[in-house]
């Protein structure tokens, strides 16, 4: 028998990625025999092309850097103006590019280890508040850190926000940093700078931190432009106890470049300062070149908002045909789909959950719970005609009863899937 070496407890706990499921979910499926081509809504990465002049950035700043040199934590002087530049024309906020902005590697690694910066077990902040439904990230951070995880629903008929109201005092008095997310993950929807500003207010009131994740800032599919946590105020200097995490990600089309900011509190930025050249986590020097090009041009962002809210129209036949109806905003590149009640009683639902393959991809989305006949039974049955969708139980109990759809594939396939989801309705 091998020595049972130690293992962090929080690992097995947390179980496996969701998204990790889905992907393993494609790979049983892709592999079959008669396997249909797969139509993947299921993971929000965007697959359209980088603009060229960001990958000529890049290219320039490779062959300029003929000594590589590790990046520094706080990132390119240029790079930070670039943010705090893009800040000012976006929001109409003042920010200063050396005391308020950090340049991050994308927003997830800010969002896992930023409670490791704040959450002090010792002093009694042991708490993170996290939105429920969400993205996992938040909750896994936290739980990483050593918090424990309060859960803040957001109330649909309020327009997905959180009751903020609702939070004990006793709850208050141990959290660290409560996480908010517009436009969200995955409800698509929106909040204004009337309730940022509400929000900032009673975390000030209790020494808590709001740390707004807003990478889908500049993706909408309809009426105006999100607004952000920023303006809270007319500067940076009034965003005391508030950090705000942004990506080029979904912008630009830049998943694989991983490279984003944090803005926000100076005193805050100082202690992220301080922390992250402990863990190396500063994006390449010459992936901050092309950034710099990216923040400073919003006409490939205006074009690729066009080409979501193309993709929407194409594919919104296909989900009205199977009944599914939309629940959550009109922001970002998702659509949050709640299930039709009798889903399951369809002739095609009927066929694919008698399909023993059917029960195995059930197993994998819920990491062995193969009696669900819940989001991941019908994300399962998509995923059995070759349509991949996101369950909504990955994003937490509250997203039971829907489905997350990325508009993330081309043109053609968000075509070719209303189509394949209207031949299932009429089967």
């Amino acid at each position: 028998m091998p020595p049972a070496f130690a293992r962090n407890p929080v690992l097995a706990r947390t179980g496996s990625y969701p998204f990790q499921r889905l992907s393993d979910a494609r790979t049983v499926v892709a592999a079959r025999p008669d396997a249909p081509r797969l139509l993947d809504f299921g993971t929000g990465e965007p697959r359209e092309p980088t603009p060229a002049f960001i990958r000529e950035a890049l290219v320039a700043a490779v062959q300029e850097e003929t000594v590589s040199a590790y990046p520094l934590a706080a990132g390119l002087p240029e790079l930070r103006r670039a943010v705090a530049d893009w800040i000012a024309r976006r929001f109409g906020v003042a920010v200063h590019a050396d005391r308020h902005v950090l340049p991050t590697l994308g927003s997830k690694e800010l969002v896992f280890s930023l409670p490791q910066v704040l959450v002090d077990r010792e002093g009694g902040r042991d708490l993170v508040g996290v939105p429920q439904p969400a993205y996992p990230v938040y909750e896994r951070g936290a739980r990483y850190a050593g918090a424990d995880v309060l859960d803040l629903p957001l109330v649909e008929e309020r327009g997905f926000l959180p009751d903020l109201d609702a939070i004990p005092a006793e709850a208050w008095a141990r959290l660290a940093l409560l996480w908010t997310n517009y436009p969200n993950n995955p409800t698509a929807a929106v909040a204004d700078r009337g309730w940022y500003r509400e929000a900032a207010a009673a975390c000030r009131e209790h020494g808590v931190v709001l740390a707004s994740d807003e990478a889908y800032s500049e993706l909408w599919f309809r009426g105006e432009a999100p607004d952000s946590a920023l303006q809270i105020g007319e500067s940076g200097d009034e965003l005391t106890g508030v950090l705000v995490v942004n990506t080029l990600s979904k912008r630009s089309s830049m998943p694989g470049y991983r490279s984003g900011f944090v803005a926000g509190d100076a005193d805050l930025i100082a202690a992220l300062r301080r922390f992250r050249p402990s863990v190396g986590v500063a994006p390449q020097r010459f992936v901050q070149h092309a950034a710099v090009a990216a923040w400073g041009d919003e006409d490939h962002v205006a074009a690729v908002r066009e080409v979501y809210r193309e993709k929407l129209r194409v594919l919104q036949p296909g989900l009205d045909a199977l009944g599914l109806q939309t629940a959550g905003g009109d922001a970002s590149f998702f659509r949050w789909l709640r299930l039709p009640a009798d889903w399951a009683a369809a002739r095609w639902a009927a066929a694919a959950l008698d399909d023993a393959g059917t029960a195995q991809l059930v197993a994998l989305l819920t990491d062995g719970d193969a009696a669900d006949r819940g989001s991941a039974a019908f994300a399962a049955c998509l995923l059995h005609a070759g349509v991949v969708a996101a369950p909504g139980a990955f994003f937490g109990p509250a997203g039971e009863g829907y489905v997350r759809m990325a508009l993330v594939p081309t043109l053609e396939d968000c075509r070719a899937a209303a189509e394949r989801l209207a031949a299932l309705a009429a089967a």
